[in-house]
């Protein structure tokens, strides 16, 4: 992602990034720059367990450095909001190894 290609037509939308560290961080997208920096507000962090649902922890207006970045998402707010986090289980993601 060098120089926040494509990020352009998501301002404004609700976006899902992977970090490097394995979070999952949902939000909608309010700006970003060169480094690939990006502002989410109305943010949460979803935690996935094999034991327990999704939990979402609040996080509000977040900042996340560019190079944490390993996935940023487009998000289907439809279907998003159709799914019942209570029931998914899931492994944690792993972090990434450079």
């Amino acid at each position: 992602m060098s120089g926040g290609l494509g990020l352009e037509s998501l301002v404004d939308q609700q976006i899902s990034v992977i970090t490097n560290d394995g979070r999952n961080i949902v939000g909608v997208l309010k700006g970003f720059d060169q480094a690939t920096n990006i502002i989410l507000d109305e943010s949460h962090e979803r935690v996935y367990s094999t034991k327990e649902g999704v939990q979402q922890h609040v996080l509000g207006l977040y900042i996340i450095r560019g190079d944490n970045i390993s996935v940023v998402g487009e998000i289907d707010e439809e279907l998003d909001a159709g799914l019942d986090f209570s029931a998914l289980r899931a492994h944690p993601l792993k972090p990434v190894i450079h």
